[in-house]
């Protein structure tokens, strides 16, 4: 029988230190307070990174004088550059520095990206001289204007992708998951957190986007720049605050160990009882065995079971010689997740447009609201997010109960289920792009406005608006679906590579956009070209139905893996083994 706790027992927390290394105290750390000022943090970074992308493409080509499908790869290149290295931030955090840290010194190198461009827009010589589009006259940017641009991007990317990545598991790290209380409110934690990263994102393209197109980008930049060193500074200040965990190392060592271990013995016969093969059972006292969930064998990828093989007592510590049958089986649950993975890159490739494309169409069409008032043309990506925020709102109104009486499934859509309903919104989304766009190119020619890449069509801007509404209905499905998908399928073990996984995809979503249009671009030529620096003389509707195309042949080898896919809880449950309560907030760790 376990002795109660004494009163100084009972403040300490079992998991928890404070900035100096002492046992964090319940009553002077962690909770609210401290939760607050995170999520500020990413308040500001959705402002900045988004205040940054959505309008990114009009400074390129207006400003910077460059081509529509430069400007469009550069917009989609910066973005893909910033999800991708949280890859990166995730590695360090879990390995070297620590979330505190990471965020410290990343929210830095942001800081220093956005001051950069401020700066950059303020200097004339940084940029090429003013001239009307279009014009024989019109000088692009210069080799050293461009490397001061790039540098201040990809330093803002870094920024990003480090700090993006520990942000919300370090949110949660000043609940205690052991507390019932602080448990329901690191659940609350992470509806605060999304709804933060929505406030950030409606402020970036409404406010900031007026001001940038109205006041100039200095004055946009600046706000960036002076937001991201605020929320920094209000960060700092709650370093005797916060609570901080141990360092557990990456997941990505224990996939490369597992890899290296089997290549090591791919010589060896694997015996023919897997119980032979070394699993956390043989390890006295071995603590890890506590906190993963023992998988059963499996017989796929059986060459990964090498690495399991044991080959002496001298080995059994070295991770890189031998691991345990657990972590094969949960480096095999990741490669049975990778189909899933590949399939759904392609809804973030039609996501780019509405940053890149989508906004160039804007600016040719009318924009005004009454007599005087015109909109930005970036703002238009309002009714992106409010359709997310819609969307969202009529799923679990409507959606839920009607599924929950007709599929029998608690949750409404299974995360499959929600992936392909917005794999198909992105598929109509590109239609209704094409249509548009051809609409839009009629009108052009019959104002005999098709040589003027200045000239505003005749026809109202709010024709762009259900392309724009379709992607972010999308990505309501697309994006939770992903989400509940990797935190519920990845192992217990490896709960941090699950947000890396996701946010994988929305950087190779941008980066094959960018290849894309450089293969689109280089093929269609300059006599008749999809993506021309005047969209009046191009084709973009081509690129819609290519993308169109391309969506629905994803759309059917996503349907074929997800017949092919077995959920991790019905494989344990044929096996007999109950799966472990998992907490749905720890997971987001």
């Amino acid at each position: 029988m376990a002795l109660p706790q004494t009163e100084n027992e009972a403040k300490i927390l079992p998991d928890a230190w404070d900035f100096h290394g002492r046992p964090a105290l319940r009553s002077s750390s962690g909770g609210w307070s401290s939760a607050a000022m995170i999520l500020g943090v990413e308040a500001c970074e959705r402002l900045t990174t988004l205040g940054i992308a959505v309008n990114l493409v009009t400074y390129l080509t207006g400003t910077m004088h460059l081509g529509n499908a430069n400007a469009a790869n550069n917009v989609t290149n910066f973005l893909g550059t910033s999800f991708m290295l949280t890859l990166l931030g995730g590695f360090i955090a879990d390995t070297f520095l620590g979330r505190y840290f990471t965020i410290a010194i990343f929210t830095t190198v942001q800081a220093t990206g956005v001051t950069i461009l401020t700066i950059s827009t303020i200097i004339p010589s940084l940029r090429p001289p003013k001239c009307e589009r279009g014009s024989p006259a019109c000088i692009p940017a210069s080799g050293a204007q461009l490397l001061v641009l790039y540098a201040a991007l990809y330093l803002t990317a870094l920024g990003t992708g480090g700090l993006k990545s520990s942000v919300s598991g370090f949110g949660s790290d000043q609940f205690d998951e052991t507390d019932k209380k602080e448990r329901g409110q690191m659940v609350k934690f992470f509806n605060w957190f999304f709804f933060f990263i929505n406030v950030g994102s409606l402020a970036a393209v409404t406010v900031l986007v007026y001001i940038q197109d109205s006041l100039g980008r200095r004055w946009g930049y600046g706000i960036c720049a002076c937001a991201i060193v605020a929320a920094l500074l209000v960060f700092l200040s709650g370093t005797k605050r916060y609570r901080f965990k141990k360092l557990v190392g990456s997941p990505l060592t224990q996939v490369a160990s597992v890899f290296v271990a089997a290549w090591r013995k791919r010589d060896l016969d694997l015996p023919s009882d897997p119980s032979l093969l070394f699993n956390t059972d043989d390890i006295a006292g071995d603590h890890a065995s506590k906190k993963k969930q023992k998988l059963p064998h499996s017989k796929q990828f059986r060459f990964l079971d090498k690495a399991a093989i044991k080959e002496g007592e001298a080995s059994e510590g070295n991770k890189w010689t031998v691991a345990t049958l657990t972590d094969v089986e949960e480096v095999k649950q990741v490669i049975r997740m990778l189909p899933t993975w590949a399939t759904t890159i392609m809804f973030w490739t039609v996501y780019a447009q509405m940053t890149t494309f989508s906004v160039s169409q804007a600016t040719t069409m009318d924009r005004r609201i009454g007599k005087s008032f015109e909109i930005p043309a970036a703002s238009l990506t309002v009714f992106f997010v409010g359709s997310i925020l819609l969307t969202v709102a009529f799923y679990d109104r409507a959606v839920v109960p009607v599924c929950r009486r007709v599929l029998k499934n608690p949750q409404g859509l299974s995360p499959l289920q929600r992936i392909g309903v917005g794999l198909v919104f992105s598929i109509f989304a590109m239609i209704a792009a094409a249509l548009t766009e051809i609409k839009r190119l009629k009108v052009a020619q019959s104002h005999g406005l098709t040589n003027d890449p200045n000239a505003t069509i005749p026809r109202s801007v709010f024709w762009l608006v259900p392309q724009f509404f379709l992607v972010g209905a999308g990505e309501a499905f697309t994006y939770i679906g992903q989400l509940d998908f990797f935190l519920r399928e990845c192992p217990k073990g490896m709960k941090t590579m699950s947000t890396g996984l996701f946010l994988s995809t929305l950087s190779l979503g941008f980066f094959f956009s960018s290849t894309l249009v450089t293969i689109v671009h280089k093929v269609t030529g300059e006599k008749t070209p999809w993506l021309a620096d005047n969209l009046n003389r191009g084709r973009l509707y081509d690129f819609y139905w290519l993308l169109s195309i391309l969506s629905v042949i994803n759309l059917m080898l996503f349907l074929f893996c997800s017949r092919w896919y077995v959920y991790k809880e019905k494989r344990l449950a044929d096996e007999g083994i109950e799966l472990e309560e998992e907490e749905s907030a720890a997971a987001c760790h």
